[in-house]
């Protein structure tokens, strides 16, 4: 699935609907350049989720792993620094179940099962096209349960 987003409001919205139906267990490894909209979208992720400030959300570039409170927990990642074998000391097989795992630079965590991969391609200033695509059954599930034609 292919969405297009002309703003920063608009990748904003699009996380916030994934969170509103991810559950504990779901996994979302976010691909795309610097600057391309992957903390934007976990901002909305988190709105979606009921972080209640989401304005909190940082890139965890520096620390590897930030945590965020909500009707289910939100692990998010960075990956820019490291390689994905380190994951484990991150905790991240330890909350896999008991939270939504959000992986920025996903693309270097190695197999990490079913997960939803979300592509972020600039295609203008603020323009980005989302591509979204299931690896598993429970992100198949979670892909067809959004509703991201309105």
């Amino acid at each position: 699935m292919v969405v297009e987003t002309k703003s920063v409001e608009e990748t904003r919205e699009i996380g916030r609907r994934v969170g509103a139906v991810a559950r504990a267990g779901t996994v979302l490894a976010l691909v795309g350049e610097l600057g391309a909209g992957k903390t934007q979208f976990v901002k909305g992720l988190a709105l979606g989720v009921g972080v209640s400030d989401p304005n909190l959300i940082t890139s965890p570039t520096f620390v590897l792993m930030n945590t965020y409170e909500g009707r289910v927990p939100i692990r998010h990642y960075d990956l820019y620094r490291i390689q994905g074998a380190e994951l484990g000391s991150l905790g991240f097989y330890d909350f896999r179940e008991s939270s939504v795992q959000v992986l920025e630079w996903g693309e270097k965590a190695g197999d990490l099962g079913d997960h939803l991969r979300v592509t972020f391609e600039i295609t203008g200033e603020s323009s980005r096209c989302l591509h979204l695509q299931p690896a598993g059954p429970s992100s198949e599930e979670l892909l067809r349960t959004l509703n991201l034609s309105s």
